[in-house]
């Protein structure tokens, strides 16, 4: 795959970095230049593996729509890592991946072989009716008759604004309320970032945070798992079941379980994830855009799909 610097993607601001797709906002500080040297060296490593998967055989030909995905990524670390060619014109293309890092959009139209096309709002709300439907208990509270704390978030992608809020309160525009779930373990708080391909679970990174930090962006700790070390096997079937209803091909979902029911929350889905975790150790980078780039590739080729 072809790639460059991107800059154009970002404005920078004082010490924040801007995105422009998204307006997403990262302040710049030494965590994060250590993450975007940690980010390096794994770009590196990928573009090194893409070069021989190349030259031993070429691999299948995707065409992504209206975006191509940047370095940062995780379809491009595992599309690279498979050997799978980017095309401009999607007549070439064994397969179409609707890529576009917004909360809800409209996909081109196609014809043959689509991947994410039919999801098309991951908004919060879409998230817990959709988790409803599928799973049979809440997410969602109501914030006016609600009572005790609850999660309110911003309803686009990638914001991170979570706070907890006391009910009942009145409801602010462009914001949600959930219920507040017990994911404490320790002096952490967990969530179980499991990214799809073929709308089946292949990891699962399990995402530490301090706390008071819960709904930041940034962990102290990450390790990796394997779907049916974390999930049951009727969990597993409930995750894809929630997969095609969002209609996700590919894609990370936040997952949370509460301590004390045992139960499972899907509080987020992104159809455009970034990754591996930073914190997670190299090692096992590597070992995760492996499994992600071989089922990725088995999709595209016309393999495994839910």
């Amino acid at each position: 795959m072809t790639d460059a610097l991107w800059t154009s993607d970002f404005i920078v601001r004082g010490k924040a970095v801007r995105v422009k797709k998204t307006g997403a906002e990262v302040v710049i500080d030494r965590a994060l230049a250590a993450e975007a040297a940690g980010w390096f060296a794994l770009y590196l490593a990928i573009r090194a593996k893409a070069l021989v998967t190349r030259l031993a055989a070429p691999g299948p030909k995707v065409w992504f729509a209206p975006d191509r995905p940047r370095p940062w990524y995780l379809v491009w670390a595992a599309a690279s890592w498979a050997g799978v060619r980017v095309v401009d014109d999607p007549m070439q293309a064994q397969a179409a991946f609707y890529f576009d890092d917004t909360t809800t959009g409209e996909p081109p139209a196609v014809t043959g072989r689509a991947f994410n096309f039919a999801c098309r709002d991951i908004t919060k709300s879409r998230v817990a009716e959709v988790f409803e439907e599928v799973f049979g208990y809440p997410l969602a509270v109501d914030p006016a008759h609600g009572q005790g704390l609850a999660v309110e978030k911003g309803e686009a992608n990638g914001v991170h604004d979570g706070r907890m809020v006391w009910l009942p309160t009145r409801a602010r525009p462009g914001k949600v309320y959930q219920r507040l779930i017990d994911n404490i373990e320790g002096e952490d708080a967990v969530d179980l970032r499991t990214p799809f391909v073929g709308g089946r679970p292949v990891v699962v990174f399990i995402k530490r945070r301090p706390i008071e930090s819960r709904f930041a962006n940034h962990n102290s700790r990450v390790a990796l798992a394997r779907p049916k070390d974390v999930f049951s096997k009727l969990e597993i079937v409930q995750l894809c079941a929630f997969a095609r209803a969002m209609g996700l091909d590919w894609g990370g979902m936040d997952v949370l379980r509460d301590g004390p029911s045992g139960r499972l929350y899907v509080v987020d889905v992104n159809k455009t994830d970034m990754g591996p975790p930073t914190a997670l150790p190299f090692h096992a980078k590597l070992k995760a855009v492996a499994l992600l780039a071989r089922a990725f590739k088995d999709l595209v080729k016309g393999g495994a799909r839910s």
